[in-house]
């Protein structure tokens, strides 16, 4: 009989096969990455300030799957965050609303409440505006030509690691974050107890991260549980 970590295996996705990838989360100090290699397995972790410092460094990524809204509509309401919402109630605040384009655009909160306002009549709150950096750097990067990047929302993928069951507890607790690393080394994916410069980062941006790369393994044309987001 095979191991338990033969038998959650994941496959690489088409065109991928042998080629490492990268889950790519924010975190207070920048950005913290977790690469796989080509059989699924923790091959490094890295932090850098800026992302495209952190993107330049692994050139051969076949995928770079990052925890950041990739793609914002002229007006309304995105649909991937209904979807994702949904995948991991009863815990549906864990995924933030994105509002159009034009707000991310704002100079500070005050303007991006007033444009928010305007157009969906909503407001946005201070935790979703703290993102707003970071979002538009994630999104220059895209747009600047790196279309190995793909958006993926780490809660939804360890719904996924458990067979769509979401996991109870916060990321923020000891027992959520145990929860978590169990569920990634059940797939082969198991974090040293040291992690170099990558291992003063918080442990559930790096929890994050490894569960990005784990979706990133499962990126391909089509990619299975991708949650339609309306672009223009």
């Amino acid at each position: 009989m095979g191991s338990r970590r033969d038998a959650f295996h994941t496959p690489p996705a088409p065109g991928c096969a042998e080629s490492p990838v990268v889950g790519v989360d924010a975190c207070r100090t920048g950005w913290v990455a977790v690469t796989l290699d080509g059989e699924g397995r923790f091959a490094g972790a890295d932090t850098a300030g800026a992302l495209s410092e952190l993107l330049g460094r692994v050139p051969d990524a076949a995928v770079v799957a990052v925890d950041m809204p990739l793609g914002l509509l002229a007006e309304g309401w995105r649909e991937a965050e209904a979807l994702a919402r949904a995948k991991v109630a009863p815990h549906g605040s864990r995924v933030f609303p994105v509002p159009p384009r034009e707000v991310w655009e704002a100079d500070d909160h005050d303007d991006a409440n007033r444009i928010s306002q305007r157009l969906t009549g909503q407001k946005v709150n201070s935790q979703t505006w703290g993102l707003a950096a970071k979002l538009r750097e994630a999104n220059a990067c895209r747009d600047g030509g790196d279309h190995r990047l793909y958006e993926v929302h780490p809660e939804v993928s360890f719904a996924a690691l458990d067979e769509g069951r979401p996991v109870s507890w916060s990321k923020k607790s000891w027992n959520g974050q145990a929860v978590r690393r169990r569920l990634l080394e059940a797939r082969g994916i198991v974090l040293p107890d040291d992690l170099g410069a990558a291992g003063r980062v918080p442990p559930d941006d790096v929890l994050d991260a490894a569960a990005a790369a784990w979706s990133a393994r499962r990126v391909a044309p089509g990619p299975p549980g991708a949650f339609p987001t309306r672009l223009r």
